[in-house]
């Protein structure tokens, strides 16, 4: 169990006016790595058909946390784990996460087997990249890592937010520039939507496009979708082949099943949003938005290699 807790302190602020005192709120950070929860499924004994159970999030995914806590919340333990007094606790963003250790997996350690690759494993080759980047003449390389992607964006921090562009215009200000600056440079600009792909599942094969077939250590993954569920053209496509070229890794093309419903990422968005070229970009992967997901381990490499290349002549 992770996240952080809106805690009430013994300090006091006085207001403006200074005719009315107000409670200093902290944020706690909370990380429990001890397997306190589990959700338990149905033997398969039990279910209807012994082929499997088709989980209700409402009545089945209800965790179990203990046998004696008695009267004691969940909430109540989570406070005295963070050391503060519940009735201090004014809030709190709490979410679970797997405590087993992500590690090197197969025989020759040629993959990971990790929690949340999706989208950690973006996150972390684009750092890596950013922080090897320095500005190259006027370009600016910037790094965005939003919130909330897999639960629709829609937060003050979210892809659709103003996030973005807000920040954006801040530095144009800060350098200088006006808004007559800002609304140049966006077109001017190019962004790399990085998300994680789908590698072709080999025990599934026939979910995915022939023609277009993924494997895991084969290079970073560039994404098209000709109703633009992803943000892909042929401009910013482009861009992303020679910045592949440039890093020397390969390139793989990514198509999805015409006759299967596809996913999106947050690259429609970003370009909607700004107005900026946008190429959706990823890391093969299997698994995806599994407890334990597969990449190879070669690829986090390349991806980040891609992804300098990329910040350096965007």
């Amino acid at each position: 169990m992770s996240g952080r807790l809106s805690v009430r302190t013994g300090g006091e602020e006085r207001s403006d006016s200074g005719r009315d005192r107000r409670h200093v709120v902290e944020q706690r950070l909370i990380r429990i790595d001890e397997p306190i929860l589990r959700v338990p499924q149905l033997a398969i004994h039990l279910a209807e058909d012994r082929k499997g159970v088709e989980l209700n999030p409402q009545r089945h995914v209800n965790a179990v946390w203990g046998v004696g806590s008695g009267s004691r919340s969940f909430l109540a333990h989570m406070a005295e784990r963070a050391r503060v007094d519940i009735t201090d606790v004014l809030g709190f963003d709490l979410m679970t996460h797997d405590i087993n250790p992500s590690r090197l997996a197969g025989v020759d350690g040629e993959l990971v087997s990790a929690p949340r690759l999706d989208n950690q494993a973006t996150c972390y080759a684009g750092l890596e990249a950013f922080l090897a980047t320095g500005p190259e003449g006027a370009a600016l390389p910037v790094l965005v890592l939003f919130d909330h992607e897999e639960v629709g964006s829609q937060s003050a921090h979210g892809a659709q937010s103003d996030l973005l562009l807000t920040a954006l215009e801040r530095i144009t200000l800060a350098t200088g520039g006006g808004r007559e600056d800002f609304l140049r440079r966006l077109p001017e600009s190019i962004v790399a939507s990085g998300d994680m792909a789908h590698a072709t599942h080999p025990n599934y094969p026939e979910r995915h496009e022939p023609g277009h077939l993924i494997e895991v250590n084969a290079g970073p993954v560039l994404k098209v979708q000709p109703n633009l569920r992803y943000a892909t053209d042929g401009r910013t496509a482009a861009a992303f082949v020679l910045a592949c070229a440039q890093a020397g890794v390969p390139l793989q093309r990514y198509e999805h099943r015409a006759d299967l419903p596809c996913g999106s990422t947050i690259g429609p968005m970003t370009a909607a949003r700004t107005g900026i070229p946008t190429v959706d970009v990823g890391a093969a992967q299997l698994a995806m938005h599994s407890a334990r997901e597969v990449m190879g381990a070669s690829d986090i490499t390349d991806y980040s290699a891609a992804l300098q290349a990329f910040l350096s002549t965007g």
